[in-house]
């Protein structure tokens, strides 16, 4: 029997600092019995640091506000939701998901003008000027993180995120998917030589980039299938990324260059 091994892809850890550097949307689960009665929330802002720790904006009338004050007297505890959505339209379109649950407390005076600086050393974001007129500063302190994506379900430890680093391809990736739906499709029709036999008669879409390789969605008519192409070694670089991508489509001038 011939045994089929998962091409190589980044660990959880990685995955989950990638989704949260990306910075999709979100959502807030407060805990069973608080005054929302476990509405799911969408924060005015959110940004989730290097250590786990999240930082939320939120209406100052918001009822979560009010039971976060109480904190640390009564603990509040909440779950935040990150969503990563495809840079190309899709009909399913979320590609991962990140879970931290953990211990919510809102923020005020120089602690919460600190919390803003820090967001804006990461991002500049005008709706950070709200923080104080109309909005509160709250902390997510986490203390257990989940992710799911096609490449399964893994609980982590926050040290486990913090050890971790995005993948170095992340912050341009939308970019390049995106040029790649729209100006290439003879490419993605070469990259499609790459999927089972049985998925290439799918309507392929570009769907991922990383370090690792490359990732397809394949919209059949009866369901979707996530297909991930790995390259020949992780790469680093532009350059070393150009020379994976002209491999997998069978670039004629590449054994002779060697180069991009």
């Amino acid at each position: 029997m011939t045994e089929h091994r998962r091409p190589p892809a980044p660990h959880a850890a990685e995955r989950a600092r990638t989704i949260a550097a990306r910075g999709g949307r979100a959502a807030v689960l407060p805990s069973a019995g608080d005054t929302t009665d476990g509405v799911r929330i969408s924060p005015l802002l959110h940004h989730v640091h290097a250590n786990g720790t999240a930082t939320l904006l939120m209406p100052d009338d918001h009822p979560l506000v009010a039971s976060a004050w109480q904190a640390p007297r009564a603990e509040v505890t909440a779950m935040l939701e990150v969503a990563d959505h495809a840079p190309v339209q899709l009909r399913e379109p979320v590609r991962g998901l990140l879970w931290i649950t953990g211990w919510l407390r809102a923020l005020d005076g120089q602690e919460a003008r600190d919390e803003v600086l820090a967001v804006a050393d990461q991002k500049a974001d005008p709706r950070l000027l709200d923080a104080g007129h109309g909005a509160t500063v709250l902390r997510l302190s986490p203390a257990s993180m989940v992710i799911a994506d096609a490449e399964g379900t893994s609980s982590l430890r926050p040290e486990q995120f913090a050890a971790a680093t995005p993948d170095p391809f992340c912050a341009h990736e939308d970019h390049w998917l995106r040029h790649l739906e729209l100006s290439h499709r003879d490419v993605v029709s070469m990259l499609a030589k790459h999927l089972p036999e049985e998925l290439r008669g799918g309507h392929v879409r570009p769907l991922g980039l990383d370090r690792f390789g490359l990732r397809l969605r394949v919209e059949a008519a009866d369901t979707d299938h996530d297909v991930r192409i790995a390259f020949s070694r992780p790469v680093e670089s532009s350059k070393e990324l150009s020379v994976e991508l002209r491999r997998l489509v069978g670039c004629p001038f590449l054994a002779q260059t060697g180069t991009a």
